[in-house]
């Protein structure tokens, strides 16, 4: 059986539920074979959905074919009965992710047949929805997304004021500079909507029960085994947390962390106002924090203040259900003032009610999905932010098919749960961000944006050092980390903007230290971990795609794959011992990295996990002079013969036992030193005091972006990730399909490797330094969609915009046809030329830039 514990998150579940018991149809559009793969619990969506969408029609099916029969649903009170079925229920779809994109696409392909499917009203209406802009940084940000939308396949439009006003004849446009227009938006009943998805899940086999809060989990060798219920115990093979607000205490219940926290949300409902017909688009007007939709002939009137007000930071009463909070005039009126201007006619305009409701919101913005990682069968889906409707049904069916599966079904990295770590823990930690992040709901999505909340909260030895530098810091998973450094008289502090923002030049200076000369980057926020045990190796061998079989001493640069053969992580692995292997990945990936690695360990093997991130600071020493300043420091061995490229090895500086690794992020001679914390700011200063006299200069992460996209370093998350494999992306050579060793992966790849690639990850440069390439930018290829740009910036030293992105086309992708295409990019809905380049732009070894 599977148990959805669910609390107040009804829809969810609901969605769920309707998954799990109908199957989603494969998406080479072959019923039978969906049908197959789900009764025989495989995931059956098997394809990238952007890539999909690049060729034709998003063919999924949800009810009406078999699927699980035995699936429970355990409602605390009733249906809708938390926070559903007070909201606002406006379905807008684009996302910064192309997948996350793709989900909600399937939300509104699903409502668009839910009700002629189930019988079952859903108020759902595809009115359109309509975005303002009330200047030229929102204007640049609305045609961004245009663009974005363009290459993720939706359908948007740029608008004049008289345009929009065309499409919305309540508002006053006089402050108006622009539009978008998004014409498969809508908005829905969000009660309708689950009892529809309800009635359809129940079709399929699966039972609803309510008025039976769930109030323990059963745990048995790190399995969720069941759930214990005010009603008596349900045994389970999975059980899934859809609890909503309640999702961060059900989790208490089993060990896992849901980081979320309520806040009060409120919108108006007028009556009935003339002049407004029931097709009126949604409107978000976000230089006003507001939005609008029509209901009975009247408005919905909302908004994100920028001083939201927390609650249950005391817990959720007992009784909270179909229970509102006092209305706040005050707090709310703002954003009445912001909508009179809007809207005049709300001047004269009846107020039915107040609504004040909490709901669920997460530290970053984005839904909470997948399986837990400090517990195996306890999936999680909660932490909507608002845009729950819009969100379910894709959510619902992602989650489903990572439940019949046992991974998920595509690149979910956005809202997958294992995207937390250590601050997250924390309650008051998560309230703080959160309410940041609420309050920047409406505020413009800058470019290279740090938050300002619940800072600091991890830092390296070197922090208070490189803050008296100038340091100006980022921030990742609770890590202070450098992202520039300020000259002398300069404040270290972003200035956001669209344009190049006020750390270009500095960051240009360290990207030319770095090749010309020697500079020292902080890295210790790199997650570290160690594998030991007798069977160490036969593990690793089986979890990595790469060759980590060799002596002692060597390090292998490597991806662990998924059975789709898409790369799950990207890291470096140092063999330190016959059983001792010592493993470095990025930052953001902590959690991520050790739960794949610690759930793929085969049963059976004396293989240990242990996480030692805070036991080593890493300083990256990388540039040509770096074995100058490195020699200096040590009596051991560096030069090329005796600490030659791809080795590690322990050498002595001032006395600290240091790991040194010869690897490198930025295309320079380089070391990383992994160095016990406790020492680390004497190495530090040592390092800087010999590099004097080579010019050292302390460098950052945004440096270190400039410099890898020169030499075409792939980045997880961007990419490289779940949906891309190691051949698509360029990766083949660290691949080790020709020793005939089984790894996780492996059939894939090599089925893969007889047949034609259908995209590749390929480089382009634009020489116009007034464009500025920040990713996600649409490619042309002769006119055509071929896909975008995953990640992008400026390279200071080829003095060129750079991007990476993977080219599609269902006959096949091979050189010839890519080298012969004449190619653009659209930025910002204007297309720019581009030049292709399947090499990196800048290699040192061959002294030469390419143009």
């Amino acid at each position: 059986m599977s148990s959805i514990a669910r609390n107040s998150l009804p829809l969810l579940a609901a969605a769920v539920a309707a998954a799990l018991t109908g199957t989603a149809v494969a998406a080479d559009g072959d019923p039978t074979r969906g049908a197959r793969a789900f009764q025989k619990c495989y995931a059956c969506h098997s394809a990238d959905p952007a890539e999909i969408n690049l060729s034709g029609p998003n063919l999924f099916g949800l009810f009406g074919r078999p699927g699980w029969r035995d699936v429970l649903v355990l409602e605390r009170a009733k249906l809708t009965s938390g926070s559903t079925f007070h909201a606002a229920g406006l379905v807008g779809q684009l996302r910064s992710s192309a997948n996350i994109t793709q989900l909600l696409k399937y939300s509104v392909e699903l409502y668009d047949r839910l009700e002629k499917e189930t019988g079952q009203a859903t108020g759902w209406k595809r009115n359109g929805g309509l975005r303002l802009a009330c200047n030229a940084e929102r204007m640049t940000e609305i045609k961004r997304q245009a663009t974005t939308a363009h290459s993720f396949g939706l359908e948007m439009h740029i608008l004049s004021p008289n345009e929009a006003q065309k499409l919305w004849p309540p508002m006053d446009v006089s402050d108006v500079v622009g539009a978008a227009f998004l014409p498969t938006d809508g908005q829905a009943n969000p009660s309708d909507i689950t009892q529809a998805l309800a009635k359809g899940a129940r079709q399929g086999g699966a039972r609803f029960v309510e008025d039976c809060a769930v109030t323990g989990i059963r745990i048995e060798d790190g399995r969720a085994v069941g759930v214990a219920t005010q009603s008596g115990e349900v045994a389970a093979e999975i059980v899934v947390n859809c609890a909503g607000q309640w999702a961060r205490a059900v989790g208490q219940l089993a060990g896992v962390n849901v980081p979320l926290v309520s806040v009060q949300h409120q919108y108006m409902v007028t009556e009935p106002i003339a002049g407004i017909g029931r097709d009126l688009p949604t409107l978000r007007d976000p230089d006003r924090l507001i939005y609008f939709k029509e209901e009975v002939g009247g408005l919905v009137m909302g908004g994100y203040e920028p001083n939201p007000i927390p609650w249950g930071q005391n817990g959720i009463p007992d009784g909270f259900h179909f229970t509102l909070l006092d209305s706040n005039w005050d707090h709310f009126e703002p954003l009445m003032l912001q909508a009179l201007a809007r809207v005049p006619a709300l001047e004269t305009a009846g107020i039915k009610q107040l609504i004040n409701g909490p709901e669920s919101f997460t530290p970053d913005g984005n839904f909470i999905l997948g399986e837990a990682p400090e517990l195996r069968n306890y999936y999680v889906g909660a932490g909507f932010n608002a845009f729950g409707i819009a969100s379910a049904g894709g959510a619902g069916r992602a989650l489903a098919e990572w439940i019949a599966g046992g991974e998920a079904p595509m690149d979910l990295w956005p809202v997958d749960i294992r995207r937390f770590g250590r601050p997250h823990r924390a309650e008051n930690w998560v309230r703080k961000r959160t309410l940041e992040l609420y309050g920047k709901h409406y505020t413009h999505a800058w470019p290279f944006e740090e938050h300002d909340s619940a800072r600091p909260a991890r830092v390296s030895p070197l922090y208070a050092r490189l803050a008296e530098q100038g340091a100006c810091f980022g921030e990742k998973l609770g890590w202070e980390r450098p992202n520039w450094f300020a000259p002398p008289g300069v404040a270290p502090k972003d200035i956001y903007s669209y344009g190049r923002q006020n750390w270009f030049g500095a960051v240009g200076e360290e990207h030319r230290a770095t090749r010309e000369r020697v500079a020292l980057f902080d890295q210790s926020s790199f997650a570290k971990f160690l594998v030991v045990g007798r069977d160490a190796a036969a593990a690793l061998d089986w979890l990595c795609a790469g060759d980590v079989m060799r002596p002692p001493g060597r390090i292998t640069y490597t991806q662990l794959l998924n059975q789709r053969g898409g790369i799950e992580c990207d890291l470096t692995v140092a063999r330190m011992g016959p059983d001792e292997f010592y493993i470095v990945t990025g930052t953001g990936f902590a959690t991520h990295d050790f739960a794949w690695i610690e759930r793929n360990i085969p049963a059976g093997l004396d293989a240990r996990l242990v996480d030692v991130t805070s036991a080593y600071a890493t300083l990256a020493l990388m540039g040509p002079r770096a074995r100058d300043v490195l020699a200096a420091l040590t009596r051991d061995d560096v030069s090329n013969g005796g600490f030659p490229f791809a080795t590690c090895r322990e050498i002595a500086i001032g006395g600290a036992t240091v790991r040194a690794l010869r690897i490198t992020y930025v295309g320079e001679l380089g070391w990383e030193l992994h160095v016990p914390t406790e020492c680390a700011l004497m190495v530090y200063e040592r390092l800087m005091a010999a590099g004097q006299a080579y010019g050292i200069a302390n460098a950052g992460y945004r440096a270190i972006e400039s410099l890898r996209l020169e030499k075409g370093y792939r980045a997880w998350g961007s990419d490289i990730g779940p949906d891309h494999t190691p051949l698509e992306a360029g990766l083949g050579w660290a691949v080790k399909l020709k020793s005939n060793r089984p790894f996780l992966g492996r059939e894939a790849l090599a089925a893969q490797q007889g047949a034609s690639l259908n995209k590749r990850l390929a480089g382009f440069a634009v020489a116009d330094s007034n464009v500025v390439l920040l990713g996600r930018e649409t490619i042309y290829r002769d006119g055509a969609r071929v896909g975008w740009l995953t990640s992008a910036g400026w390279g200071y030293t080829v003095a060129r915009n750079i991007g990476y992105g993977y080219v599609r086309q269902a006959d096949g992708v091979v050189e010839s046809w890519l080298e012969t295409g004449r190619y653009e990019l659209e930025v910002a809905t204007e297309r720019v030329p581009a030049t292709l380049h399947l090499a990196p732009l800048y290699d040192p070894k061959m002294v030469r830039v390419r143009a």
